[in-house]
């Protein structure tokens, strides 16, 4: 699984990337830092997570079909926000809320996955439809959705730049 030889092991090893990358975007954002080589690392390991993520066989759509391609829209408006637009007025908190958006759909894949690779975990939800499999997830939103509430209100970069300046 983790062979970065093979396709799973380039997927996967993208996605523990992106997830570490973006985490470490999720604190820069407290203190309204936008570190430009970690951001463009995040995008770019996000944004070919989603990508290879559609290169499995399968046959019909599957929700990881589903949330791959939520995410490929999500970090679309964090680059035009970011990138296109400056981080100016409304884009300012839309990229915080994109960007916690983003993280959390890796988080809730790695979750997910977690609970299908770990003999320990798989053996508490073996189909994902079971309480701690429904609990682990809940608090994973959850805690995004505090962290995302936090980081729209206090990711500020113009004031931050200017108080450092001063």
């Amino acid at each position: 699984m983790f062979d970065p030889t093979s396709y799973v092991g380039f997927h996967t090893d993208l996605s523990l990337l992106a997830l570490a990358a973006g985490l470490l975007l999720l604190n820069g954002l407290f203190g309204s830092r936008v570190p430009p080589a970690l951001t463009a690392v995040y995008l770019a390991a996000a944004v070919l997570t989603d990508l290879t993520g559609f290169g499995f066989p399968f046959s019909g759509f599957l929700p990881s079909h589903g949330v791959g391609a939520l995410s490929l829209l999500i970090l679309a408006v964090a680059i035009a926000a970011l990138y296109a637009f400056a981080l100016r007025g409304a884009w300012r908190w839309i990229y915080a809320a994109s960007l916690t958006a983003s993280v959390f759909l890796l988080a809730f894949v790695a979750v997910a996955q977690s609970f299908l690779k770990v003999p320990a975990l798989h053996a508490l939800a073996p189909t994902g439809s079971e309480p701690p499999f429904g609990a682990a997830e809940g608090v994973l939103l959850l805690l995004f959705v505090g962290i995302g509430i936090l980081a729209t209100r206090r990711f500020h970069p113009g004031i931050r730049r200017a108080a450092a300046v001063a």
